[in-house]
């Protein structure tokens, strides 16, 4: 339930991080670590809410797809945030083929951090 909660904060985070502005070349943002890692745990996301039941088919995937095409990613830097996703999700996928008490647990942190993230990137960064 708490998950629950917390899920539209994070999509509306996401969704402010696309009013950051473009990068118009292929140079890495000094935001690029924290996309990464939000990156991994959107990742993370789309195995474990699927594997608990949460029914949102490619929610998670897109919510990644939509960050890339605000970037307007391409290249190098593209190629390493969809590693990062993929790398979450393979990470839970090897760890986690059932919902769990550990992997609802992981879902909240996971709801927390990234929260956490695209608040912390639109603070600093966005417009």
């Amino acid at each position: 339930m708490i998950a629950a909660l917390r899920l539209p904060l994070v999509l509306l985070m996401i969704a402010q991080l696309a009013i950051l502005p473009a990068r118009a070349q292929e140079q890495a943002a000094p935001f690029d670590h924290d996309l990464l890692r939000l990156a991994e745990i959107l990742g993370a996301l789309h195995h474990l809410r699927s594997v608990c039941g949460a029914n949102e088919g490619q929610k998670w995937r897109n919510e990644m797809q939509a960050l890339i095409d605000a970037e307007s990613m391409t290249g190098d830097r593209k190629a390493r945030i969809i590693d990062s996703f993929n790398r979450g999700y393979r990470g839970f996928q090897q760890a986690y083929r059932t919902c769990t008490p550990s992997a609802d647990v992981a879902i909240r942190r996971y709801l927390d951090e990234g929260a956490k993230i695209a608040r912390d990137v639109t603070a600093r960064y966005g417009n």
